[in-house]
């Protein structure tokens, strides 16, 4: 076990090392210097790469699954050991309120270790299948080295949704988190030294735009896994086309929210307290554009103002706080900016559009709710990650379906009403990789991801394990 460093640094090759460079971080809610994080060099990256194809990698893919089971258990008893340090930490760096925090960056990297450290313990590499001519063997092999992508709005369950499952399979990651949340980052790698991963197998070089691109086109990576917005996701997409290598992307969404003419207006909206308005705004799945009947709009439009209105907007370290402050001044004047255009564009505003004037200091912007949106309106099609919602009136359910559709995302949406057979007819007719019926929550057991513009490949459940393996046919003559 090494010793970690007070001043920035990285984990590479098993080791802590400071880092050359270094960026500031911003307190979300303070505007404040919170302290100054590693920024990997391009040097940086090709140093990692080289860790994570050097001996012990080597021997980490040839390792028994049942001993890289026992290492991913060890790995997430020790992140859970860090968990209320790990949540507050997030929280600082990027507003996301405190009981949030402690399910998804506390509890979350923690249990889906254990997950995929079950299901890799009981993993067969091979199973035979008879053949025209004799039989096959069917292999599934360690995809090699992975690098790993991340953004700031969920940092640790977003890695820990790349590193558990890369791990499981025998590959080795490197994982570039994103500089905002630079220091989180590190608490993989306190675990990692602390369990004993072997050098190489799982380095951490948070950094900036540079270091990522050098990461995705590095010539020793065999696949990369990205998490971030959709014009990222296209060039990397298109740098691993041209390298023919593997890639997941989770990228961005605009999901809608369907109302039926029966959902029940309490139930619907304490639900989109959650659906709609999670982490601030800053959720790639998020149901912003709320679909309401004509029969029912009049209601649903003044209920959702009025949640938005109740939100408890605070320190994100209160308890009490529902929505806390943007991640940065650049985010916020973003959001701002889409506020403005909402407005411009003959929008109903009916809660919020402005900044708290009772939060003088950080980057909060009030809960927003537009009415009357038409859903060619940019503010109704373009990605806004902030706590900004477009309610749109429909006719009856196709209109609905078409509306929801009209779109060049497919994340994720919600249906409401107290019919569930009805809701899950419309669920089934959205062109979306995910959708819930009256809630939405991600599930470990079962695949994540998006169509169209949100999208390559699926996270989470065993779909997220093949994701890190390669097939290889074995043809053979006679009997098995």
């Amino acid at each position: 076990m090494t010793s970690h460093p007070e001043a920035p640094s990285l984990f590479i090759d098993g080791r802590f090392r400071p880092a050359a460079k270094t960026i500031p971080i911003i307190e979300a809610a303070t505007g404040a210097l919170l302290a100054d994080g590693p920024c990997a060099t391009e040097a940086d990256v090709d140093d990692a790469v080289a860790a994570a194809n050097g001996t012990a990698a080597q021997a980490w893919r040839a390792s028994d699954p049942r001993d890289r089971a026992d290492v991913l258990r060890r790995f997430g008893k020790a992140l859970r050991s860090r968990a209320e340090h790990t949540s507050v930490l997030v929280s600082r760096e990027n507003g996301m309120p405190i009981t949030l925090s402690r399910s998804v960056n506390g509890a979350f990297p923690s249990v889906l270790a254990g997950y995929y450290a079950k299901m890799i313990g009981a993993w067969e590499a091979e199973d035979v299948r008879p053949a025209l001519i004799g039989h096959t063997i069917v292999r599934r092999e360690p995809v090699g080295v992975v690098g790993a992508i991340t953004p700031w709005n969920y940092p640790q369950a977003l890695a820990v949704m790349k590193i558990a499952p890369a791990l499981a399979a025998g590959c080795s990651v490197v994982l570039k988190a994103a500089p905002e949340t630079a220091l989180d980052a590190m608490v993989f790698a306190e675990a990692a030294d602390e369990v004993g991963i072997p050098p190489g197998v799982l380095n951490i070089v948070p950094g900036d735009a540079a270091a990522g691109s050098r990461l995705v086109s590095h010539p020793d990576v065999d696949k990369i896994a990205f998490t971030g917005s959709t014009a990222a996701g296209r060039a990397i997409a298109a740098e691993c086309g041209r390298l023919i290598r593997p890639v997941t992307l989770e990228l961005g969404g605009k999901s809608a929210a369907i109302i039926l003419d029966d959902a029940d207006l309490t139930a619907t909206v304490n639900g989109l307290r959650t659906a709609s308005f999670v982490n601030n705004g800053q959720t790639c799945h998020l149901s912003s554009r709320i679909l309401v009947p004509d029969s029912r709009y009049a209601e649903f439009v003044e209920a959702i103002a009025q949640l938005a209105s109740d939100l408890v907007v605070g320190d994100p370290l209160q308890e009490s706080t529902e929505i806390g402050p943007l991640v940065s001044q650049r985010q916020r004047e973003r959001v701002l900016e889409y506020i403005q255009l909402g407005i411009d564009s003959g929008a109903k505003l009916v809660a919020g559009g402005d900044v708290p004037q009772d939060q003088p200091k950080g980057w909060y912007v009030s809960p927003t709710v537009f009415a009357d949106v038409d859903n060619a309106d940019r503010i109704a099609q373009e990605e806004i990650f902030g706590p900004v919602l477009t309610i749109t009136p429909y006719t009856d359910d196709a209109e609905a379906v078409r509306i929801a559709n009209d779109s060049e995302f497919g994340l994720a949406g919600t249906v409401w009403s107290q019919d569930t057979a009805r809701a899950t007819d419309i669920a089934r007719a959205i062109d979306t990789g995910s959708i819930g019926v009256n809630d939405y929550q991600l599930d470990i057991q079962s695949p994540f991801g998006g169509v169209k513009a949100s999208g390559l490949g699926r996270e989470l459940g065993p779909e997220g394990l093949a994701a890190y393996h390669r097939t290889k046919s074995i043809y053979r003559a006679g009997p098995a």
